[in-house]
């Protein structure tokens, strides 16, 4: 979900999609019907995430449960994408209230569906936790850096939660359509899924340290030591 902070100067989220995504948000802020809460769209979002992680798991019995997956990756954007945009719409925003479960039920959201993919036979679930923890670390990079900053950037290089959906889903279909062989390598024997789940933790860990060092080194200029008399 996509919720404003209280104390946020700034709400940005830049993503590549957004000229897309934007546009259906509006038109379906409009026709929803006025018992559907901002707290009933975050349960949907949540219930999204159940239907992927549980059709992860249930590919160790039948391959074609990742079509179902990517149903319940859909179901999560409708519930976490509509939830805040449409609180904001009607002009019912709750903010500390939002913004806590918010990130919340997402961190919950994002846990069992590294969980369930994990528990698939496609990614070894020692990789999968890297990739959640990858993930989680850029989330924590968003909310220290809004309190901070005083500015909520939710998109980095254009990408956001929509486009990180969009990318699983792709994932998807080269778990369907594409073997899984091992790598024999001179040091290691590994699969080549488990490299995709490798490449994007490493995308992930490298993103979260040089953003890091970049947003220290500009916070050291700006902010000195008050020297003492």
């Amino acid at each position: 979900m996509n919720l404003a902070v209280k104390t946020s100067d700034e709400r940005i989220n830049d993503i590549l999609l957004g000229p897309l995504e934007r546009p259906v948000l509006r038109w379906l802020c409009e026709r929803m019907p006025p018992w559907v809460t901002p707290d009933i769209l975050t349960a949907i979002g949540l219930l999204g995430g159940v239907i992927t992680a549980a059709a992860y798991w249930l590919c160790i019995i039948d391959r074609n449960f990742l079509w179902l997956s990517d149903i319940g990756l859909a179901v999560n954007w409708f519930g976490d994408s509509l939830d805040g945009n449409i609180a904001r719409y009607r002009r019912s925003e709750r903010f500390q209230y939002g913004y806590f479960i918010d990130h919340t039920v997402d961190t919950l959201t994002q846990t069992l569906i590294c969980a369930g993919l994990g528990l698939s036979h496609y990614i070894r679930f020692p990789y999968a936790l890297l990739v959640l923890v990858g993930y989680l670390q850029l989330g924590i990079l968003t909310y220290v850096d809004t309190a901070v900053t005083g500015t909520f950037k939710i998109s980095y290089g254009k990408i956001g939660p929509t486009e990180i959906r969009f990318i699983i889903v792709a994932v998807n279909l080269i778990f369907y359509f594409v073997p899984n062989p091992t790598l024999r390598l001179p040091f290691l024997q590994i699969a080549l899924f488990d490299v995709i789940a490798l490449s994007f933790a490493a995308a992930f860990f490298t993103y979260f340290i040089v953003f890091t060092l970049i947003r220290a080194a500009a916070l050291d200029h700006l902010d000195h030591p008050t020297a003492k008399v």
